[in-house]
């Protein structure tokens, strides 16, 4: 019987990472791996697993000399933890197979590692072969396939392996794969442009598994765009709304899907039903000319600002991506930005630097205009990481927005004010849950946040300005807006580490950029004598 020891490396601190907040909650992670459970549950059930998330805890000597195989999957941004647990691997003199986005893009930044099996692509065709092969002796090999897979054969992921107290959420997935084309996403280039879907009976099991398992917190759908297959998505939350009133909603659910989600109203009424109180939309830029340039049509189509708000008022809490750097973009992109936000009352708004991403279409244009540093660099992408391409406009007044728009938007006052404006205009619903009451932890929690922003801080009227007001005039989603508030304990520390490290790697560049000037300037002088 093999015996397969799967580990999950460490992500760097995000926007996403949300540590504080998770202290509060004595809380360790926010999601949980679900690629590797979702291999658990496709490899041999005659196995035997244990699972390792690193942002939990490492590994322990029993752990690593238990195991026959060492399995590792992970993000672009967990690379060099991922090096380092392959290494760890290969010193017990372990068989190591690694897999996943970051595998799958970029195969070759892993060859020389010391990996012996890659299985790259979507693992419902790959691992199969990887099974064949390994039990037939053979010690190394890749796997890969151009094949898309059906997901209606996907098993329910392995939650059992997991330690389901250390996370504030858990996740689900539907769908992979998403209709349209923006140059800067690998979205399209791992998963294709024709969502593919499970059944809704499928998608129940998964939630009847983490029913029993006793979990009654949040679930994010991790698909990248939700509505990508609207009639498959509404025959699933026609099937979900029964299975919520049956179990007495026990979930929350949040996930992400395109902005014309608004244009839907049927669409958004279900999802609300459903308890759906969260979504995260990919709105880039307010700037109509970068979203068409970066073939980002969707969010043409209609005003981005009255779409928003009809997803506020039916009841969905709106989540927004950013990006600064889009060729052609004028200066004051943040200023744009900032009044966007403001103006449509999103509470939380992840801003990024717009990296080429490897094998996105924008990677390969900026090849072919010779604007990519270093294609053969690895990449982090990490939100903090500055452009890894030459921009038309200067790297330093895209760093500099950069810091402004995260150190404006996060500022405590201004974020209580933008949270309170979204809430008192959210479409509210509340439904009899079976959720148990408020733990200790929760209620430690909610007094910390009352007396940092409550008596501590100058937000101190503002606070309790906003919360009775609330109370007053949306009374059904008093604790949704005490959770938001929240949120910016973890962004107050973020904006800070965003500003130093932006700053550091941005004296860095310039620093190398003056050293190139220079020694232009010193070989012209030595051509002229």
């Amino acid at each position: 019987m093999t015996k397969a020891l799967l580990i999950y490396p460490i992500f760097p601190p995000t926007f996403w990472s949300y540590d504080k907040i998770l202290e509060l909650v004595n809380r360790k992670v926010l999601l949980p791996p679900l690629g590797l459970i979702t291999v658990a549950g496709i490899l041999p059930q005659s196995w035997e697993f244990k699972l390792v998330d690193r942002n939990i805890r490492p590994a322990t000597e029993a752990e690593w000399a238990w195991a026959d195989l060492v399995i590792i999957s992970g993000m672009i941004v967990q690379k060099n933890d991922m090096i380092d647990q392959i290494k760890e691997a290969k010193k017990r003199n372990k068989l190591v197979a690694v897999g996943g986005p970051y595998a799958t893009s970029v195969p070759h930044e892993l060859q020389n590692s010391g990996v012996d099996f890659l299985i790259l692509d979507e693992g419902e065709i790959t691992l199969p072969m990887f099974v064949s092969a390994f039990e037939n002796g053979d010690t190394s090999g890749v796997f890969r396939t151009t094949e898309k897979p059906d997901v209606t054969i996907t098993p329910v992921p392995r939650y059992d392996l997991l330690e389901l107290s250390a996370y504030d959420s858990m996740s689900v997935q539907f769908s992979r794969g998403c209709p349209f084309q923006c140059e800067f996403c690998d979205i399209i280039v791992l998963y294709g442009r024709k969502p593919r879907t499970k059944n809704p009976e499928q998608l129940l099991k998964e939630l009847d598994c983490l029913y029993d398992l006793g979990w009654r917190r949040s679930v994010f759908m991790v698909d990248d765009n939700f509505i990508g297959n609207k009639r498959n998505v509404k025959l699933l939350l026609k099937e979900l709304k029964i299975w919520q009133e049956n179990h007495q909603y026990p979930f929350d659910f949040n996930t992400e899907a395109s902005i014309d989600l608004a244009s839907d109203q049927e669409l958004m009424d279900m999802m609300v039903e459903c308890n759906f109180n969260g979504v995260f939309l990919g709105i880039e830029t307010p700037d109509e000319d970068s979203l068409q340039l970066t073939k980002k049509f969707q969010n043409t189509r209609s005003s981005l600002s009255e779409s928003v708000e009809k997803i506020i008022k039916t009841g969905l809490r709106p989540m927004a991506g950013f990006i600064i750097g889009f060729d052609n973009e004028k200066k004051g992109a943040a200023t744009r930005i900032i009044n966007f936000v403001e103006e449509s009352a999103i509470p939380t708004a992840m801003f990024g630097m717009l990296q080429a991403l490897p094998n996105t279409a924008l990677w390969h244009r900026l090849i072919k205009e010779e604007r990519l540093l270093d294609p053969d660099k690895d990449q982090d992408g990490n939100q903090t990481t500055l452009m890894n391409f030459i921009p038309t406009r200067p790297v330093e007044d895209i760093a500099q927005e950069y810091i402004e728009t995260f150190w404006t938007l996060y500022d405590p006052n201004q974020y209580l004010d933008r949270v309170y404006r979204c809430f008192l205009k959210l479409g509210s619903h509340k439904f009899k849950t079976d959720s148990q009451l408020p733990s200790w932890t929760d209620l430690k929690a909610l007094g910390i946040v009352i007396w940092r922003q409550g008596f501590k801080r100058n937000t101190r009227w503002k606070f309790w300005h906003h919360l009775f007001s609330i109370i007053k005039n949306n009374p059904a989603v008093w604790d949704h807006y005490l959770t938001i508030c929240a949120h910016n304990e973890h962004f107050l520390e973020y904006r800070e580490i965003v500003k130093q490290q932006i700053e550091d790697q941005l004296a860095e560049y310039l620093k190398r950029e003056a050293l190139i000037k220079e020694n232009q300037v010193n070989v012209g002088w030595a051509v002229l004598k």
